[in-house]
């Protein structure tokens, strides 16, 4: 097996927004290169403004380090801790005019990952809590779950 790795993926994501009381849905682009057995970087793009019935979206653009806690065979188990910036939208239609926020913001979580073939993993499934400590009044915590597909060179 390969030491080093580089992948590029997307998927589908769903978000508890911690917004209004509905999910999010939308895509989310990730890539990882692999510093050692264990250790990688990781770049992840969440847009989840696709599915919106309250008329907001949140997007996050993270990038932080990734720890394979258990690699075998064909299976990957990992956590992360990314930082980044998050932008919340208020669409057209909502009940505040249109406009977006930008804040710094993190979030951590793990997910699984298993190798179909030499140049494929299927991201089973990737749990992330996030934290955006500058939205007005007490921060904003949404809850980001994604599934996905990325090709390994």
């Amino acid at each position: 097996s390969r030491l080093r790795q580089v992948q590029a993926g997307g998927g589908f994501s769903f978000a508890i927004p911690d917004y209004g009381v509905s999910y999010l849905k939308g895509v989310t682009g990730y890539g990882d290169i692999d510093l050692t057995r264990r250790l990688s970087a990781e770049v992840e793009l969440h847009f989840d403004r696709i599915w919106t019935p309250t008329d907001i979206g949140e997007d996050t653009y993270f990038v932080g380090p990734r720890f394979s806690v258990l690699r075998r065979n064909r299976l990957n188990a990992y956590v992360k801790a990314l930082g980044g910036i998050a932008r919340f939208d208020f669409q057209a239609g909502s009940y505040n005019p249109p406009h977006s926020d930008t804040f710094a913001a993190f979030g951590v979580g793990g997910g699984v990952e298993f190798r179909a073939s030499p140049h494929i993993n299927v991201r089973a499934v990737d749990i992330e809590a996030q934290e955006w400590p500058g939205f007005h009044p007490n921060g904003l915590t949404p809850f980001v779950t994604t599934f996905g597909v990325a090709y390994v060179h």
